[in-house]
């Protein structure tokens, strides 16, 4: 039986206090869609304060996940303490310290009486997403935005020194486009104010890019959760937590690409997956396939006990 959201305390804050802020970036794949959780009709990461009563962190953490998706938590990291005063756009209230984890799991059906649902990750970042190559967005809208902000500084050198920071996050001007700057992009078109959580920050109406934003600095946490996952497939197999127990070789292509943004090059991909074994045959067909039958293949948990699994950089297609 589903469970009712717990309520946030409403204990009185000291104005000179400090609260801490639990939150869940709790990310699945599904059929080559990235998901995250979400609350709040999609506005809003998992999250609560942590309290006298809790245990520890995490284990603040997993109770206020459960209470409000009903969805256990399984393996989580610690991603990033955020503590930047005015980024939730409520500069008065009490100093808020975001503390925020990364979960990886399997999208499931949220119990009915949960505010939770799966939202899909470049609903936020539409920018992000460059398997079918550069978004239109980023050449009609996110470009000249940020040309017009970098022709507004004060002096021709800090003009200069703003594009070519723009240049190099968003891979303009014939630059190569890389993967794992998700936080640094979003950061730059805050600091641009061209996303709605930077007017609400400063207290103005800010011109809108594409994507939705999120309550506080929760769109921020999710960057950070992307970006880490983004440079972490590279060197370890934590896409298999994505995934389910048998799986195709193409399922798990792309899976990778749907996390990364970014086609691989499938020969090499299938070669790296080889070489390193970190899979192997069940001895079935996938029947559920177009054409051939495909083989299921399981991951080899076995690899992590034989060796730490170091240099599997995926064959990420740079066309």
């Amino acid at each position: 039986m589903a469970r009712s959201p717990q309520k946030k305390s409403s204990a009185p804050v000291s104005g000179n206090a400090v609260t801490a802020d639990l939150v869940a970036v709790l990310v699945a794949v599904t059929d080559g869609t990235p998901k995250i959780m979400t609350i709040a009709g999609g506005s809003a990461l998992p999250s609560g304060p942590f309290e006298f009563t809790h245990r520890s962190l995490q284990t603040a953490l997993r109770a206020w996940v459960e209470a409000q998706t009903g969805h256990p938590l399984g393996y989580v990291e610690q991603l990033y303490t955020f503590a930047d005063r005015g980024r939730s756009g409520d500069a008065k209230g009490p100093h808020s310290v975001s503390i925020s984890y990364l979960g990886l799991t399997r999208e499931d059906k949220v119990g009915e009486g949960f505010e939770a649902h799966w939202s899909g990750w470049y609903d936020y970042f539409p920018w992000e997403d460059h398997r079918a190559g550069a978004p239109a967005c980023l050449a009609k809208i996110i470009a000249p935005q940020l040309k017009a902000w970098a022709k507004a500084a004060s002096s021709p050198t800090l003009q200069r020194e703003r594009w070519q920071r723009c240049a190099i996050t968003f891979g303009l001007d014939d630059r190569d486009w890389n993967e794992e700057l998700v936080l640094q992009r979003y950061e730059l078109l805050w600091e641009a104010s061209l996303i709605p959580e930077a007017g609400r920050a400063h207290g103005r109406e800010a011109p809108v890019v594409p994507g939705k934003p999120m309550t506080a600095d929760h769109r921020r946490i999710l960057a950070t959760g992307i970006a880490r996952l983004r440079a972490k497939i590279k060197y370890r197999p934590v896409v298999f937590e994505l995934m389910p127990a048998e799986f195709t070789l193409l399922q798990l292509q792309r899976s990778v690409e749907a996390l990364a943004g970014r086609l691989v090059h499938k020969q090499n991909f299938r070669r790296l997956i080889e070489q390193q074994e970190l899979v192997e045959e069940t001895g079935a067909m996938a029947a559920d396939t177009v054409g051939r039958p495909a083989k299921l293949f399981r991951f080899r948990h076995a690899v992590l006990a034989e060796r730490a699994v170091a240099g599997t950089k995926l064959p990420l297609s740079r066309t």
